[in-house]
């Protein structure tokens, strides 16, 4: 249960968690090229991982996971958003999340740390599985137009 109430804590601050992932994606150096995207399409992409990250995490199978962000790394390739800049935001998504959960003083005692601890394996399991699937279908979408 503790894992339930960390992930409503981030969907109530999506907005928040969205505004500051959306001025570190604008002003990294490493995610140069994603700064030649609207910010409104970068904001809304941001706000709808952790509004929705419940789902994400607790409903959605595999193959959802593997069909959006495929399709993520198709139109970042087709954007001309480079490998490197996209993995990194994914990894920098993650990160501004972890960020998050420090500041707000996700600890407790002993009883929440099992609670705690399946949160950071489900976020790592979705995250490292959006990044193979976004390198997946940008590779996909480079060898099909190069074809």
């Amino acid at each position: 249960m503790i894992a339930l109430r960390l992930v409503q804590l981030i969907e109530d601050h999506s907005e928040e968690l969205a505004e500051g992932l959306t001025k570190k994606l604008l002003s990294s150096e490493r995610t140069r090229d994603l700064q030649r995207l609207p910010a409104n399409e970068l904001h809304e992409r941001c706000h709808e991982i952790y509004r929705h990250l419940s789902e994400w995490l607790l409903t959605k199978t595999e193959h959802d996971v593997e069909v959006a962000y495929k399709a993520l790394g198709a139109r970042r390739a087709g954007q001309g958003i480079s490998m490197a800049g996209l993995t990194w935001a994914i990894l920098l998504t993650k990160e501004h999340l972890w960020s998050f959960l420090e500041w707000e003083g996700v600890h407790g005692g002993l009883h929440n740390v099992f609670g705690e601890l399946e949160l950071l394996r489900l976020l790592d399991q979705f995250f490292d599985r959006a990044v193979y699937y976004a390198t997946d279908g940008y590779e996909e979408a480079i060898s099909t137009r190069a074809a």
